[in-house]
C-alpha cells in the first residue's frame, strides 16, 4: 500500500522565508497542489507531519500562527495528522507502527525543508525498509551560512540533498513522475 507523507507544510516557513530572501523552489506551491489532487483521487492515505517546535520564540511553535498548515495542504477529514518535535516523522509519533498496521509499504514523502525534517524523515524510511519516493520538485531548502560566514545558497543546500538521499534511501523524483506513480491513469 501507499501512503503519501507530507512534511512540516506549515506557515511558519512561508514567514522564516520572507525574512531570509526565500527558498529554493519558486514552483513549490503550485507542485504541492498537484500531488494532494492526485493522492486524494487515488484514494491513497495522507498522512499529515506537523512540527511542533519546543524552542521559545518558534515561528513553528504551538499555538503560533506559523504552526498552521498552509492553506494548500490544509488536512481533510479522515486524514491523519501526527505531530513531531524533532526532525523525523518517526520519532515519537508512532508513525512507524501506524504504516505497519496499514500494511504500507511505499511512501511518497514531499514538504519542507529538504535539508532538515525531509532529508530525516527520508533516511529514517528507508533504513526502515519501505520503499520510499522523495518529490524534489515539492521539497525546497533555504540558504545555510557556515561557521566561517560563508554562505551557501537555498538551490545548492537543496541539490546536494537530494543528491545525497537519491539512490542511497529513496529515489528523487519529479511531481509529474509522482503524479504518474501515485494515479497511474491520471
Amino acid at each position: 500500500m501507499m501512503v503519501i507523507l507530507p512534511v512540516d507544510i506549515q506557515q511558519g516557513l512561508d514567514e522564516y522565508a520572507s525574512t531570509v530572501g526565500g527558498h529554493s523552489n519558486p514552483d513549490f506551491d503550485s507542485n504541492i497542489v498537484q500531488l494532494f489532487a492526485a493522492a486524494r483521487e487515488a484514494g491513497h492515505p495522507v498522512i499529515h507531519i506537523k512540527h511542533n517546535s519546543t524552542e521559545a520564540g518558534s515561528l513553528l511553535a504551538p499555538g503560533a500562527t506559523g504552526n498552521a498548515f498552509k492553506p494548500e495542504a490544509e488536512p481533510r477529514e479522515g486524514e491523519l495528522v501526527l505531530e513531531k518535535t524533532v526532525n523525523s516523522a518517526f520519532i515519537g509519533t508512532g508513525l512507524e507502527q501506524r504504516l505497519r498496521e496499514m500494511g504500507a509499504d511505499r511512501l511518497v514523502i514531499f514538504g519542507m525543508t529538504t535539508e532538515h525534517c525531509v532529508s530525516t524523515t527520508v533516511r529514517m524510511a528507508g533504513n526502515l525498509g519501505f520503499r520510499t519516493w522523495l518529490v524534489g520538485d515539492a521539497t525546497a531548502a533555504f540558504a545555510s551560512k557556515m561557521r566561517d560566514g560563508e554562505t551557501i545558497s537555498a538551490e545548492t543546500v537543496h541539490h546536494v540533498h537530494l543528491a545525497a538521499l537519491d539512490g542511497e534511501f529513496a529515489q528523487v523524483i519529479s511531481t509529474q513522475e509522482a503524479v504518474s506513480l501515485i494515479h497511474p491513469a491520471g
